[in-house]
């Protein structure tokens, strides 16, 4: 009698969460072959158009695909539409054609280079942005050569080196999950994937793997295992039905108003970065909007006062009088924008946030002046991101002043919103009452964590000590609610870890009664307040 041959032995990846979930399948390994054989033209000129052809082809496509987008997605394509469209890359391909490269050749070296030098910036910001660039090389060069698009199986662990936002959009996820060896939690794609709700997990690093093989995503974890054995099955299964139970007890948590144990009440609102976003959230199940991005708007240049006033209005119209924050531009450091920030050695301590507004006040005008204009549209509360010093809130009332005096003038109709400020420099969370001037106070906790701790949030070599839980963080997120508390200035928390469940609890015993939340986290961050008792703030 034969005996069935023994399983291979279990491989196990470890990595980061970049969007929790469980998912079981074969493993789908990108492909690593031969691409098309490209056929030259008998001239330079004629590869050139042909290239210019291609790219046109290439920026339909990506077209096509945002007009079927919405939200993060839709902006991410604008993005990649935008720089589709200009010329700097297809001209920097046209002088190696014409030194005797074919167009592919030219048209790779020209972005491969542009993806060397994002990847290897000290920035992660940049590093995270190299899958775009890898996207638009690649959809080029597929016009070019005539190659179809590689379609990923259903159901399958999609392991590869990273993935294109546009491979990552015309696939169906259903079952199935992301591992990737390199990649990012702050990519696009993370990001993408944290919204739709599939288990994806970057950092796994090399090691063979068979396509096909049986394999097991625990994205919660971070832990990716091909040839799993029985025992480590039956883990990953006890971990999804925990982590499904979660997900159905934040479903019913998600209406109810946020209150303790004890019966405190906690303001729940939702972080937007598109108002697009508001189409996909119940306005009844939050307190508001405490943290509206606007950096969306300066995706593709600088926008016009028009096209602000239009955004800011479809929020405030949706909140139906709920209070909405909305951030004055937060460029520069990890968000560049052309035409208003400046290339700097070290970005995060240089200009940017209100200090690139006060620098560049003609562009800020224009957002002013749209804010003011949508104030009469709701209830708007304007913040002001990386104040460091009192003077800073002067200067930006004074320019709002000066934007309400000509609105008056020209008989448009307007409203003063309160004026706050992000509490994210450590000169602010040390000392908040010097900054009396501001209506209210929301912290911004990923910012505010790395400054305190020199320690950037998003490198994954740095995450046992980037935490916004270490005492030296939360002691300062302690000061500034206390100062709240006696001087009655409304005070809030709109970054990363209010959204964090496990953060709930030390953010809530530091004296915060106010948290701003991503959307997808709005039920399990008010299931995890619901299993607190504030009776006892020292446990």
């Amino acid at each position: 009698m034969m005996q069935a041959e023994p399983s291979p032995a279990e491989i196990r990846f470890t990595g980061l969460s970049a969007s929790a979930g469980f998912a079981a399948g074969p493993v789908f390994c990108a492909s690593r072959g031969e691409r098309g054989a490209y056929v030259r033209h008998k001239s330079p000129d004629a590869d050139y158009a042909h290239l210019v052809a291609s790219i046109e082809a290439a920026l339909e496509t990506t077209a096509g695909m945002m007009e079927k987008a919405s939200g993060d997605a839709a902006d991410i394509l604008e993005f990649q539409v935008a720089m589709l469209g200009d010329d700097t890359f297809a001209e920097a391909a046209r002088a190696l054609i014409e030194a005797g490269s074919a167009a592919d050749i030219a048209w790779s070296q020209v972005l491969d280079q542009e993806i060397e030098n994002y990847a290897q910036s000290e920035e992660e910001y940049f590093r995270a942005r190299t899958a775009d660039l890898t996207d638009i090389r690649d959809r080029v060069l597929r016009a070019l050569r005539g190659d179809s698009e590689v379609m990923i199986t259903p159901g399958t662990i999609y392991l590869a080196d990273d993935i294109t936002p546009s491979a990552f959009l015309v696939h169906d996820w259903t079952g199935g999950g992301i591992a990737l060896r390199q990649g990012s939690t702050t990519s696009h794609v993370a990001m993408l994937a944290r919204q739709r709700g599939v288990p994806m997990i970057v950092g796994v690093g090399g090691g063979r793997v068979d396509a096909g093989s049986p394999s097991i995503l625990d994205a919660k974890a971070g832990v990716f295992v091909v040839w799993p054995d029985d025992a480590t099955v039956r883990a990953w299964k006890d971990g999804r039905a925990d982590f499904e139970a979660a997900a159905t007890v934040a479903a019913r948590f998600a209406p109810r108003p946020a209150r303790t144990a004890d019966g405190t009440a906690i303001s729940v609102h939702v972080n937007i970065a598109d108002p697009a976003e508001t189409d996909q959230i119940d306005v009844g199940h939050v307190d508001g909007v405490g943290l509206m991005r606007t950096e969306f708007l300066y995706n593709s240049g600088l926008p016009d006062e028009e096209t602000q006033y239009r955004a800011y209005r479809k929020v405030l119209e949706w909140a139906a009088g709920k209070p909405v924050t909305i951030r004055t531009a937060d460029a520069g450091g990890d968000k560049p924008v052309p035409g208003f920030t400046i290339e700097e050695s070290n970005p995060f301590l240089g200009v940017r946030g209100i200090r690139l507004c006060l620098a560049m006040p003609e562009i800020f005008r224009v957002q002013i002046r749209a804010l003011l204009r949508a104030g009469v549209h709701g209830n708007l509360k304007i913040m002001l991101p990386m104040v460091a010093v009192p003077s800073e809130i002067d200067q930006a009332r004074a320019l709002f002043d000066e934007e309400m005096a000509k609105l008056a003038m020209a008989g448009t109709a307007f409203a003063m919103p309160k004026l706050g400020i992000m509490v994210e420099v450590p000169s602010v969370a040390i000392t908040p009452e010097r900054f009396s001037a501001a209506s209210f106070l929301s912290i911004g906790s990923n910012d505010l964590t790395q400054y305190v701790l020199a320690a950037s949030r998003d490198s994954g070599a740095l995450a046992a000590i980037a935490r916004t839980d270490d005492p030296a963080v939360l002691s300062l997120i302690s000061n500034v609610a206390a100062y709240g508390a006696r001087s009655d200035v409304p005070v809030s928390l709109c970054g990363d870890a209010a959204s964090d469940p496990t953060l709930v609890k030390p953010l809530l015993k530091a004296g915060l009664r106010s948290l701003s939340v991503a959307a997808s986290r709005i039920g399990l961050v008010k299931a995890a307040i619901a299993g607190i008792d504030l009776g006892d703030r020292q446990t």
